[in-house]
């Protein structure tokens, strides 16, 4: 918002309650009480040049009751505003976050994985899709993970400190926001409701890296000189994944290419992760001397094999190791003595990867040997195998 400068932070947040009445303040004005309800009480300075305008003071007023009207999952609750004239303060109370926010969660807990992140993306997107579907759009303009707050209980995050939104206005913008999360179109004052989708670009490389976005900069001047050359972060170089960094580049792409909030949901980036693709089946020759193979992927694991004519298994499976790099590995499969998930615990333990991929290895060996192997009856649950190609198969099991 324009009009204020944020003087006190809000609390630590936590999960969803039910709209409850305001009931009363303190009279140090310090704590309040809602019916049922933890909340937070934020206090902003209101300045001079605003106070001494009817026209600002009555502009700030609808901005406030603006926020009050948002209404969404994904959005931060607001139960209570209020203008102090006396103290040149703008009072908000919202919900409260037990978990604080995703800067502070991810400073906490540095081993998340990426499926944890996709839904914590999927969840920001939705909500930055809703304020830019209001008529006029809602910019946020001051997006980043300080901003975001989280159950962890839950994984459920929603945005917050609306500070800084504002209408959509064909005059001129003023600069607001913080630096290392601006897109360079802000910093001219022309921009639309993309910047946040930059500024969402930001907040993904700070969830991956556990890096604030310029940290190696010395200094404001250094930060501003790399945003207006349209330099990214040295933390953006150090993401080993293909596909994050390819996601997060969209959300940095120049304005003209950057993606909205729509586009990026629909993107194969935040897709389901139980998805098992199959991009290559090969059938076994008349004569039997070539075995029939198949290609299966899921997330960052691939896994290719063939089966010959007396059913020996021989099994490729590509995987991410701790460190970030990719290693491969052969190995044959005993239809008579193996298990998929037996193979899959040996793996998990001899090469120290996480437990989350212990059923993805699992299902990728079952759903190998379920195409191949019809009869064959796997140990884990296949949620679904589609092809890749035109003309392939779709298989589910559940």
């Amino acid at each position: 918002m324009d009009l204020v400068e944020a003087e006190a932070e809000e609390q630590p947040p936590d999960e969803d309650g039910d709209e409850e009445g305001y009931v009363e303040a303190d009279p140090a004005g310090r704590f309040i009480r809602l019916e049922g309800v933890e909340v937070a009480w934020s206090q902003s300075r209101i300045d001079d040049s605003v106070m001494g305008s009817s026209k600002k003071m009555k502009q700030l007023n609808t901005e406030i009751q603006l926020l009050k009207t948002l209404k969404h999952k994904n959005i931060e609750k607001m139960f209570a505003s209020w203008v102090d004239e006396e103290k040149k303060t703008v009072n908000i109370i919202t919900e409260l976050f037990t978990s604080g926010s995703l800067t502070q969660y991810r400073r906490k807990h540095k081993k998340v994985n990426m499926k944890a992140m996709k839904r914590w993306a999927i969840q920001i997107l939705t909500g930055l899709e809703y304020l830019h579907s209001q008529k006029p759009a809602i910019i946020h303009r001051d997006l980043k993970c300080d901003n975001i707050f989280i159950n962890g209980n839950h994984g459920k995050v929603k945005i917050g400190d609306f500070g800084l939104a504002t209408f959509m206005q064909q005059q001129k913008k003023s600069i607001k926001g913080t630096l290392e999360f601006m897109a360079p179109e802000l910093l001219t004052g022309h921009y639309n409701e993309l910047v946040d989708i930059y500024s969402f670009g930001m907040c993904m490389l700070e969830m991956v890296t556990c890096e604030y976005p310029y940290s190696e900069c010395q200094g404001m001047a250094h930060i501003f000189k790399k945003i207006d050359e349209g330099k990214k972060p040295a933390a953006f170089y150090k993401i080993k994944d293909a596909e994050v960094r390819s996601f997060i580049e969209n959300c940095l792409a120049p304005v003209e290419n950057r993606m909205s909030a729509t586009e990026l949901l629909k993107s194969s980036f935040l897709q389901d992760d139980d998805l098992i693709s199959v991009s290559l089946v090969k059938n076994m020759s008349e004569d039997g001397q070539q075995p029939v193979s198949c290609m299966l992927r899921k997330g960052e694991f691939l896994l290719t094999g063939n089966v010959d004519v007396a059913s020996h298994v021989d099994l490729w499976l590509r995987f991410p190791d701790p460190s970030g790099c990719f290693k491969s590995v052969e190995f044959p499969f005993n239809l008579t003595e193996d298990t998929s998930l037996s193979v899959a615990v040996e793996m998990v333990e001899q090469f120290g990867l996480t437990q989350d991929s212990r059923p993805i290895i699992a299902q990728l060996i079952d759903a190998f040997l379920v195409i191949l192997i019809p009869e064959w009856t796997p140990c884990v649950a296949i949620r679904q195998v589609v092809s890749e190609g035109a003309n392939g198969l779709t298989i589910e099991k559940r």
